[in-house]
C-alpha cells in the first residue's frame, strides 16, 4: 500500500535522509515542511497517513505542533510519531503524556526507519 508520510523538521540533512529512507525502503510516497507552521499547513493539504516531527524546532516547537494539529478536525486523526535526539527518561515520559503514536530517536538508522514506524504504527503491508 502506498503511504503518504509528511516530516517536519528544520534541519535539512534529516529531511533529505528519512524522506530518501522512506521512498527508497518502503516505497512511500514523503513530503516534507520545515517548521511546525509549514507543517500544519502541509498536513491539512496532503491529509498524510503519519507525520514524523522533530522536537527541537524554532518557533513553534515539535510539541506545540502536535498540538496544534490535534485541535483541527481535518489532522487531529493524524498518527504522529516524534523524533528526537532527546533521551532522558523525563524527557520521554513528556513526550509520551502527550499522546503521540511513538518517540523515536536520533540518530536513527535510515534502513530501518521505515519499519520502526510501520511497527509503531502497527502497519502490516
Amino acid at each position: 500500500m502506498q503511504r503518504r508520510i509528511l516530516i517536519i523538521d528544520d534541519e535539512d540533512d534529516i529531511r533529505q535522509v528519512a524522506a530518501m529512507s522512506l521512498e527508497t525502503v518502503a516505497g512511500w510516497d514523503v513530503v516534507t515542511a520545515s517548521s511546525g507552521a509549514q507543517g500544519i499547513r502541509r498536513a491539512q493539504i496532503d491529509q498524510p497517513d503519519a507525520i514524523l516531527l522533530d522536537v527541537m524546532m524554532p518557533g513553534m516547537d515539535g510539541p506545540t505542533t502536535f498540538l496544534e494539529l490535534k485541535k483541527a478536525a481535518e489532522t487531529a486523526k493524524i498518527p504522529v510519531i516524534l523524533l528526537t535526539a532527546k533521551v532522558q527518561g523525563p524527557d520521554q515520559k513528556r513526550f509520551a503524556s502527550l499522546g503521540v503514536s511513538a518517540v523515536l530517536f536520533k540518530p536513527f538508522d535510515p534502513m530501518t526507519l521505515a519499519q520502526q514506524m510501520s511497527d509503531a504504527l502497527g502497519w502490516k503491508d
